[in-house]
């Protein structure tokens, strides 16, 4: 088995897929606190990925952050780039996790509404 990690994201105020959102992935060094780009990334139709953001040689034990453009959609996705970004609070959603078997699947999703998110360790 290959390890790998994946996320999705449904808008739960919406009910549907969450498309479109943009996001990003991070290696974090725990000595430093210095983080390293390794991945951006899109959402499809279904809000998920075409392909994992990492997976096999990539994936090594330790720190990851995957950063959610949640503003962006949600002002996009309801026409109302023209609110206050107090419509929408948290603007970049970041969940940092650890990686401690890179033989493992990590899936990150995401559940995002204007008020608020949630997440969890999927399957």
């Amino acid at each position: 088995m290959s390890g790998k990690i994946t996320t999705h994201v449904l808008d739960i105020s919406t009910g549907k897929a969450a498309a479109g959102m943009e996001l990003e992935l991070w290696q974090l060094c725990e000595e430093t606190g210095e983080r390293r780009l390794l991945q951006t990334a899109a959402t499809n139709g279904d809000g998920r990925l075409d392909a994992p953001l990492l997976a096999g040689e990539d994936m090594k034990p330790g720190v990851y952050e995957l950063v959610f453009d949640a503003g962006s959609f949600l002002s996009r996705d309801r026409g109302m780039a023209q609110l206050s970004s107090i419509e929408f609070i948290f603007q970049h959603i970041p969940i940092r996790f650890r990686v401690n078997d890179a033989q493992a699947h990590y899936h990150i999703p995401l559940l995002v509404a204007p008020g608020g998110y949630s997440t969890y360790r999927g399957t």
